[in-house]
């Protein structure tokens, strides 16, 4: 990216969560590789490792090729002084990291992913049967979505104790069975 582009800032509201959202030149948008991570409780270096894992070309395709974030500049703002960048991830990197970390039973990113799409869904249904809503009727409604849903993951979810109650529920199943499970099959049967 040369030197001489520019992004453009502003603050973008997904429920309770402020966001900075950049616009480029060409008028695409990016979000900061920082923010991104720190959406769903990671630190800016998770959201680097997945950048460079095959996870992302698992979900962009594989015809998707390594990315590098560009470290863009920022439009400075009237009466601050000094340059500002970022490293600048497109919206569709931005939510398949999103999507991964959900795979990865990041239970805030599930509630963010679930409530965007949730919001989502609502402006389409919204704009079919002509309903008006505010910016901030949505954001509200957003935020309780993401809010109950947190509530409603807290338990659920959580990958380690569904995987013992299966074992358990196996070992259990085999001891009525009359069959010992760490026995070793004889080599007759």
């Amino acid at each position: 990216m040369s030197e001489s582009q520019k992004a453009t800032r502003t603050t973008v509201t997904l429920g309770s969560l402020e966001i900075d959202g950049f616009m480029l030149p060409d008028g695409s948008y990016r979000m900061s590789q920082t923010q991104a991570a720190e959406a769903v409780g990671k630190s800016p270096v998770n959201a680097l490792r997945f950048l460079r894992s095959n996870n992302i070309k698992a979900l962009l395709g594989s015809d998707f090729t390594d990315y590098t974030p560009d470290s863009i500049e920022i439009e400075p703002e009237p009466g601050k002084r000094g340059q500002s960048r970022f490293n600048a991830l497109p919206l569709e990197i931005v939510t398949a990291y999103w999507i991964n970390q959900c795979f990865q039973g990041n239970k805030s990113a599930l509630a963010l992913v679930m409530a965007l799409a949730t919001e989502t869904l609502e402006r389409r249904f919204d704009a079919a049967f002509g309903i008006a809503r505010t910016e901030q009727e949505r954001n509200e409604r957003l935020s309780q979505h993401n809010q109950q849903l947190e509530r409603d993951l807290k338990g659920a979810l959580d990958l380690e104790a569904a995987a013992q109650y299966e074992l358990n529920y196996v070992r259990d199943w085999l001891k009525q069975q009359g069959l010992d499970p760490w026995k070793l099959p004889a080599e007759d049967e």
